[in-house]
């Protein structure tokens, strides 16, 4: 069975057809070797699916989407909109500023207990590097190296007592990419390396930072994810996390970008990206949800996955609220080919 993304009117790339696999299609064997030298459960381990085509995540029952209904009046394009994207899987973002240190733990238990009564997959975003968006200000804040520490020590003894529950966890979005803006790479380095071998445990599925096609070259971001120095304990790299380009761009320097990094696999948001990209990306107007994830996947990229909720804003831009906000107009104009 094959399937592909859309595509614009050009050649097919050279990896050609993307091929649907089954869950459950396919065994993994990740043996994850950390410098902490933390144990794994055998068992799990070589048994542990990775994410594929036809992989389900859970819609969090505690999404920005859900806890703005109450506040919506019923039968508006508001209420409707809201209610839509808050039922579709989509990651769940951890931050410092809605889940602290002392309470991040206890949600991200939370998470796995609804995937595991749901019998879903959960992903979440870790969303707390020190100086964690220098480049553009909006989403601005993050935790100082001590804190962080302690932040993803947390989230991962949460997520390592849940072998039983596919954990799929995208590690600080843009950090790797916008290293070289903020000038604090060589910093982002270590807080990122102390941070996955912090999260890592059986069952749980690190994808790094991938930037996206239409930012850095595929060659300056595979000497980004190299110089990180943890290719034998992630997965892979996210792409377009939050932003628009088409899946079939992304697809194409999906593989670029894991030829140059010995073969990493890739996880792609499609979250918005149903309209592509007009150049802006910052709640630029016009766009539309994209296809639902588990839809495509080949031997490089895992699948698709809405990583950025949609609805969220991505900052005061464009009549946007704060970074983060729901923001319910933006889920109207999102959803408006979906909904009647």
């Amino acid at each position: 069975m094959h399937s592909r993304p859309p595509r614009p009117e050009r050649a097919i790339p050279r990896w050609g057809v993307f091929t649907m696999v089954g869950v459950g299609a396919f065994f993994v064997v990740t043996v994850v070797v950390a410098a902490s030298a933390f144990v794994v459960d055998w068992t799990h381990q070589v048994t542990a699916t990775a994410p594929a085509v036809g992989t389900v995540i859970v819609a969090p029952e505690e999404s920005k989407a859900a806890l703005a209904l109450p506040g919506l009046t019923e039968g508006t394009d508001d209420y409707a909109a809201t209610a839509y994207l808050a039922a579709q899987p989509t990651a769940y973002w951890l931050t410092p500023e809605i889940d602290p240190l002392g309470e991040v733990g206890a949600r991200t238990e939370s998470l796995i207990a609804q995937a595991r009564a749901e019998g879903l997959s959960v992903a979440m975003v870790v969303y707390g590097l020190p100086e964690r968006d220098c480049g553009a200000g909006l989403s601005a804040g993050g935790l100082d190296p001590a804190g962080y520490s302690e932040w993803t020590q947390q989230i991962g003894d949460a997520l390592a007592g849940a072998p039983d529950v596919m954990k799929i966890v995208i590690v600080e979005p843009d950090a790797l990419a916008l290293g070289p803006e903020c000038g604090n790479t060589d910093a982002r380095m270590i807080e990122l390396r102390m941070a996955i071998t912090n999260l890592a445990s059986t069952n749980t599925w690190l994808y790094v930072d991938g930037g996206h096609s239409d930012w850095l070259a595929a060659s300056q971001m595979a000497e980004l994810i190299n110089q990180l120095g943890m290719n034998d304990i992630i997965r892979g790299f996210a792409t377009n996390v939050s932003n628009y380009n088409q899946t079939y761009d992304e697809f194409e320097y999906a593989h670029a970008l894991s030829e140059a990094t010995g073969g990493l696999h890739a996880v792609i948001d499609t979250s918005r990206n149903g309209a592509g990209s007009n150049g802006e990306w910052c709640n630029p107007p016009g766009r539309l949800v994209g296809d639902p994830g588990g839809t495509y996947g080949d031997d490089v990229v895992d699948t698709n996955f809405w990583i950025k909720p949609p609805g969220e804003s991505d900052g005061t831009c464009n009549g946007g609220p704060t970074a983060g906000a729901w923001w319910p107009e933006a889920a109207v104009e999102l959803t408006r080919t979906v909904l009647p």
